[in-house]
């Protein structure tokens, strides 16, 4: 099978393959780190009914992770400059998430919880990568059905089935949350550590790639607004 962000992130005119990433069918388990900490302590916390939502505002850490101190990055109703996000200051720690094979990475400074995947209520004239609304704690989350958003011309029957969604996260302050199916690790990054895209206008909710693993980095920011307006991955409306 072709190599399915490679042709996402690289321009026709430029023949250099910026990922390895392919997609299949199968789901991807977490990768087993029997001393990392953090990711053992991250899924316990998401498991625990009282306290599904990670809030960023805990300078402690979510769930027990160590964490890098934190500013406020909110949402605005612009596109901001990628160049003036906040984690483009120094390092910055991300967590990555796979769907259907792909990796994601969203920097932690933009997370805005986890939950575990509920019971959603399907919306009449709806894109049809959005899965519902899910009721939490009497607050509405628009779940997004990630695998049909990335990359909707894949999604067959075979790949809709083998979905095993586990996870929501959300994106920052805003309602949207993308649905996992396994959540990785979390990393201190580098500013060299990822090859960041500065042009907003070809792929705005891409914020860079991941060097080592060659995942996408997502820019919340930009990704809020393209879901807004129900918009898809090629920025058209659904």
């Amino acid at each position: 099978m072709k190599n399915y962000l490679s042709e996402l992130l690289t321009d026709p005119n430029k023949p250099e393959v910026l990922l390895e990433q392919k997609i299949n069918s199968s789901t991807t388990k977490p990768l087993a780190h029997k001393d990392n900490q953090s990711l053992e302590q991250l899924l316990k916390t998401v498991n625990k009914p009282k306290e599904s939502v990670i809030n960023p505002s805990n300078k402690e850490g979510r769930g027990g992770i160590d964490l890098l101190p934190i500013a406020s990055d909110k949402s605005g109703t612009e596109l901001t400059d990628k160049k003036n996000k906040n984690y483009r200051k120094g390092d910055f720690q991300v967590m990555f998430f796979d769907v259907a094979g792909l990796i994601i990475a969203v920097p932690l400074i933009e997370l805005g919880g986890i939950y575990k995947v509920g019971k959603t209520t399907k919306l009449m004239g709806k894109p049809n990568w959005f899965k519902g609304v899910m009721i939490h704690r009497d607050e509405k989350i628009n779940v997004v059905d990630t695998a049909l958003w990335v990359m909707p011309e894949k999604c067959d029957e075979k790949l809709k089935e083998s979905l095993n969604y586990q996870y929501i996260i959300m994106l920052n302050d805003s309602s949207w949350g993308l649905m996992a199916e396994n959540l990785i690790d979390t990393v201190i990054l580098s500013q060299d550590e990822v090859k960041w895209l500065d042009s907003n206008n070809k792929r705005p909710w891409l914020a860079g790639l991941v060097k080592k693993k060659m995942c996408a980095l997502l820019d919340v920011t930009a990704l809020i607004q393209l879901l807004d307006k129900g918009n898809d991955i090629s920025q058209v409306r659904s």
